[in-house]
C-alpha cells in the first residue's frame, strides 16, 4: 500500500505504531498485576512444604543418631551433631543426611533443635515471617 505525503510517494512498512506497541504493554501489565501475586501464594506454599519435608528428614537423622549413639543429641550439640561426631561418640555412623545446607530452612535460617521435657524433642522452623507463632504463610512449623 502506497501513501502520498507533501508530493512524496511513500510505501507503507509492516511494523508496529506507537500506539499498538503502548496497548500491548498495558496488556501485559495487566496480566502480570494478576498473575504474579498468584506466583507468590504458589512459592509460599512451597517453601512451606519443602520446610516440613526438610523438618521430617531432621527427625528421621535425629533418630538414625539415637538408635547409634545411644541417646538423643543435646540442646548444646544441637543438629550440627549429625555432621560432626560427638565426643562420647558411641556408634556414631554419620553423617546423617548429605549436606550441612539441610539445617537451614528455606527462609535461611536454622532449624531450631529443642529437647523436651518427657524424654523427646522438637524441630521448628519460624516460616516465613521468622517470628513464634504465626497463621498461614507466618505459620510456625514444628515435628510430629
Amino acid at each position: 500500500m502506497s501513501q502520498h505525503f507533501g508530493g512524496v510517494l511513500r510505501k507503507r512498512l509492516p511494523g508496529m505504531t506507537i500506539l499498538e506497541v503502548l496497548i500491548v504493554l498495558a496488556i501485559v501489565a495487566l496480566l502480570a498485576g494478576v498473575v504474579a501475586p498468584r506466583v507468590v501464594g504458589c512459592l509460599g506454599r512451597a517453601k512451606a512444604t519443602t520446610a516440613q519435608t526438610q523438618i521430617n528428614n531432621l527427625k528421621a537423622a535425629v533418630g538414625f543418631f539415637t538408635i547409634d549413639v545411644g541417646r538423643l543429641p543435646t540442646d548444646a550439640e544441637g543438629l550440627a551433631v549429625l555432621f560432626r561426631e560427638p565426643a562420647d561418640k558411641g556408634n556414631w555412623a554419620g553423617p546423617y543426611l548429605g549436606s550441612e545446607t539441610a539445617l537451614i530452612d528455606p527462609w535461611g535460617r536454622d532449624y531450631i533443635y529443642d529437647v523436651t521435657g518427657d524424654g523427646g524433642f522438637t524441630i521448628s522452623s519460624l516460616g516465613r515471617d521468622g517470628q513464634k507463632g504465626g497463621d498461614g504463610l507466618d505459620a510456625e512449623l514444628r515435628s510430629r
